[in-house]
């Protein structure tokens, strides 16, 4: 690969003022929604180390008598597979089929993962087994969105020669019937120098696309690869160049790249973005995160969209930018998380703030688990809201007074049939959901199916649930509920003389 034409000319400029005088043109955003449903038609193959991510989740109340820790009261416990399982995970996430190899050990962990892997919708995977080898198992415990300890159980030894070389002959097959590939590398012993190498010498030779997530200091291993993904530390200690500024960043990308012919480095920046260097020169994209709750994973998110927006047809700089709104997606949620298409649409949406509050249940949970995790008061109230009048507006607002974010349940319209018969909805649910999301008193939107709420809550366990004082706490479905997680309910005063069902009487009289 050549170096960037006249570079060594701008390099002065650049270094003087800190910035790229010439700045890229930004993808357009109606680009990226319309690639949006092609996502789900592209593949890719990912080749990496898996791990293990095991969470237990409690309560902490008191202090161990036997040393000066916290004791938790285990809750829950959740399990997913991680490192390159969790770009895995992303690539499903938007509806990419993939081919995912690994190896794992012959121990209850890896057992574990391979079970979480072969459960995985559109996954074709490939999880070789060495004998005696200890699968990476990462246990995380957590207590009210803090966590207290890690504990990781791992051999990154390299594996087996002879198993790496089954591994390259796989690889091979699975590159050849997809589009795009991903090494992604956590330095645990599944992508050694010679691996990486016959890797990339195969994905070449069948003109693929090969993205790298690196690790470690040496990047002559990963040569030839058409995209590396460093971060800001990472490119900095690979190429011994400082990194402080955009255009020091840019001198240090572009000579990383020159050394071993990449075609492109992306560099992610945290809370600055990313910037690209290609043959075209440097493109910077600002973060896209409104809040940052959690930066684990969002690197594998980066690799993962790029990946899929690659096999969607999408040009190298836009395929950026929607990586670069995914990674500003995830590091909104509790622990290693993924977007969703719908995620990404309503991002790229031009409504933006209204429409994004609309959540599918899934959504739902992160984000009340992201709520909670601030301390925050999760408030439920839940309705047809046919006909959205003041007197709804008035129990809203007292709803929202009394907690920190008022999550609103919306029955569906077959639900809104199944209870108020037929001609009703008046309101189809979306535009219902719509007319809630613009209220500044409401900071979520769910629709569910069933004739009541209580399993939508029984998954969001608030800490207030509010009905009408029309209602009895006998007659509020949920406060028993409420009451064994140790929530409360709220009866809001009412404003007489309002009423959908009054509204469309004299509407049809």
């Amino acid at each position: 690969m050549l170096a960037l034409p006249g570079l060594e000319r701008l390099v002065p400029e650049l270094m003087e003022t800190g910035r790229t005088p010439f700045p890229r043109p930004t993808p357009a955003l109606a680009e990226l929604a319309d690639a949006i449903p092609r996502l789900s038609r592209g593949n890719v193959t990912v080749i990496g180390d898996v791990m293990l991510d095991r969470y237990l989740y409690g309560t902490v109340r008191r202090i161990s008598p036997e040393a000066p820790v916290p004791v938790l009261a285990v809750e829950r416990e959740a399990a997913m597979p991680g490192g390159a399982g969790n770009v895995m995970r992303n690539l499903t996430s938007l509806g990419v089929a993939t081919a995912f190899i690994s190896v794992v050990g012959d121990d209850p962990a890896g057992a574990e993962i391979t079970g979480l892997i072969g459960g995985q919708r559109g996954v074709e995977p490939w999880l070789l087994v060495e004998g005696g080898r200890t699968t990476t198992l990462k246990v995380r415990y957590i207590a009210n969105g803090q966590q207290l300890l890690r504990a990781d159980h791992e051999n990154t030894a390299p594996i087996d020669p002879r198993l790496a070389e089954r591994l390259v002959r796989i690889a091979t097959d699975a590159m050849a019937a997809t589009s795009v590939t991903i090494l992604s590398d956590y330095a645990k012993g599944v992508i050694g120098t010679d691996t990486a190498a016959g890797l990339i010498r195969a994905a070449r030779a069948l003109g693929r696309t090969i993205i790298v997530d690196p690790k470690g200091l040496d990047y002559r291993r990963y040569a030839g690869a058409d995209i590396v993904t460093p971060n800001r530390r990472e490119l900095a200690e690979a190429t011994g160049m400082p990194v402080d500024t955009e255009a020091a960043l840019i001198e240090a990308a572009n000579a990383l790249r020159t050394a071993h012919g990449f075609g492109a480095v992306l560099v992610t920046r945290s809370e600055d973005g990313m910037t690209l260097l290609d043959e075209s020169g440097p493109l910077h994209l600002p973060a896209e995160a409104a809040e940052v709750f959690d930066v684990s994973g969002a690197g594998d998110t980066v690799v993962a969209a790029l990946a899929a927006g690659l096999a969607a047809g999408l040009e190298l700089p836009a395929a950026t930018r929607l990586a670069n709104i995914a990674a500003g997606i995830v590091v909104g949620k509790v622990g290693t998380a993924s977007a969703r298409p719908e995620e990404l649409l309503t991002a790229l949406s031009a409504e933006g703030s209204c429409l994004r509050k609309i959540l599918s249940r899934e959504a739902v949970i992160e984000h009340v688990e992201r709520w909670r995790s601030k301390g925050w008061r999760i408030g439920f109230t839940n309705g047809c809201f046919d006909l959205l009048h003041p007197g709804h507006v008035h129990l809203l607002e007292q709803a929202r007074a009394a907690c920190d974010r008022l999550v609103v349940g919306l029955n569906s319209d077959a639900s809104v049939r199944r209870l108020k018969g037929n001609g009703r909805p008046v309101q189809p649910e979306a535009a219902r959901a719509a007319v809630l999301a613009s209220l500044a008193a409401v900071d979520a939107v769910c629709i569910f199916e069933e004739d009541t709420p209580l399993s939508l809550m029984s998954e969001l366990r608030p800490d207030l649930l509010v009905k009408g004082a029309d209602y009895t706490l006998e007659t509020v479905v949920g406060a028993e509920e409420m009451k064994k997680w140790g929530g409360r309910v709220m009866l809001a005063g009412l404003l007489p003389g309002h009423s959908t069902t009054a509204t469309v009487a004299r509407m049809r009289g």
